[in-house]
């Protein structure tokens, strides 16, 4: 067993666990000490969805590339599921605000791209295709794709656009969805159309979830815990529990519990704007 896991059930107490994780972007830089995150500390439990907000240039989309993998940090410790993260991370999944579909594939055709490039699916995929194909349509169906899997992404609205690339990140059944402004370029229904779709695939699958986002609105409406970043070098400055029931409805983003939250987030990246903010908290709900 690792010395990680629990005593009663075997898994690592924290699925995502950064220690004191610092990166800088090149030897030329880190021996300036010029980071573009610092002093990352982060414990995210099994199965929890957590938002990630800031200002523009925070370092939002650094911690997810630390999180997925693609970069190494300077300094610290990552682990993921208990593991040291030495390399790209094949049990996560991740979307980002521009859909990039391939013009020349069908929707379902897609979807099943990373069954086609990513181990163990790779060298099964021929023999599997008929089954991975059922799992991608059944996919597409429950995000309100049933009928356009096979059209091209130029015949599909922006919206089922961003479904699909939902789809394709969860078609190999991650244990950790990383989502980087998947919303930011729909308009406020579609966006709000998707954020239920979102909720209902993590409230069935209970994967992991770490959304990057501009939206307070969105990020309190689906995370059970809410951080904010400083400006650049970014660092973790607030962590909100949101204490609102789960699976949450839309009707609540309308009550004064929930405003409340949006503009307690609100005050807080205005803070570190003006250049006010106070030392790392933890805002209690």
């Amino acid at each position: 067993m690792r010395p990680e896991a629990t005593a009663t059930g075997g898994q690592p107490p924290f699925f995502v666990d950064f220690e004191d994780v610092w990166l800088a972007y090149n030897d030329e830089l880190l021996a300036q000490d010029h980071f573009a995150v610092e002093a990352i500390d982060l414990k995210v439990r099994r199965g929890e969805f957590i938002a990630i907000v800031g200002p523009s240039g925070c370092g939002k989309s650094t911690f997810m590339k630390l999180a997925t993998g693609l970069r190494m940090p300077s300094r610290g410790r990552i682990r993921i599921d208990g593991q040291p993260v030495t390399g790209p991370v094949k049990i996560s999944g991740m979307a980002f605000q521009a859909p990039s579909l391939l013009p020349w594939r069908t929707t379902v055709d897609n979807v099943l791209l990373p069954l086609e490039i990513v181990e163990p699916y790779r060298s099964q995929f021929k023999q599997r295709r008929g089954e991975f194909e059922q799992r991608a349509r059944a996919l597409l169906q429950k995000v309100g794709l049933g009928g356009y899997e096979d059209q091209f992404p130029w015949q599909l609205s922006g919206g089922m656009q961003q479904r699909a690339s939902i789809c394709r990140a969860l078609i190999h059944e991650p244990q950790m969805l990383l989502l980087d402004e998947p919303f930011g370029a729909l308009d406020a229904f579609t966006r709000e159309e998707l954020w239920c779709i979102l909720r209902d695939l993590w409230t069935e699958q209970r994967f992991n979830v770490i959304l990057v986002t501009h939206d307070l609105r969105e990020s309190v409406f689906l995370a059970d815990t809410v951080y904010v970043m400083s400006k650049s070098p970014g660092r973790f400055v607030v962590r909100r529990e949101i204490d609102l029931p789960q699976p949450r409805e839309l009707e609540i983003t309308y009550t004064k519990e929930f405003t409340d939250v949006v503009h307690e987030l609100r005050g807080h990246i205005g803070a570190i704007r003006r250049g006010t903010a106070a030392p790392a908290v933890e805002a209690k709900p």
